[in-house]
């Protein structure tokens, strides 16, 4: 089974968060004393998109099991 192929805005929208994080922590390893806060927002805003991503996706994988359950239960 092959996936479809994505566009490429598509990819380039998937790799933003984590690249946002590596920008982050980049520019705090860059950066000296209090000018390193600078990087924070990045690395916090990075972060909670791939997290917020991670539990949606898990969120709807464990609908898709709980409906294929439902409807094998149904069938019998």
């Amino acid at each position: 089974m092959t996936r479809p192929s994505r566009p490429p805005l598509q990819v380039l929208l998937s790799l933003a968060a984590p690249l946002l994080v590596l920008l982050g922590v980049i520019g705090l390893l860059q950066r000296e004393g209090t000018d390193r806060w600078q990087a924070v927002p990045a690395i916090l805003v990075g972060s909670g998109l791939v997290i917020h991503a991670v539990v949606g996706r898990r969120r709807r994988r464990h609908q898709l099991l709980v409906a294929l359950r439902n409807s094998r239960f149904e069938e019998d």
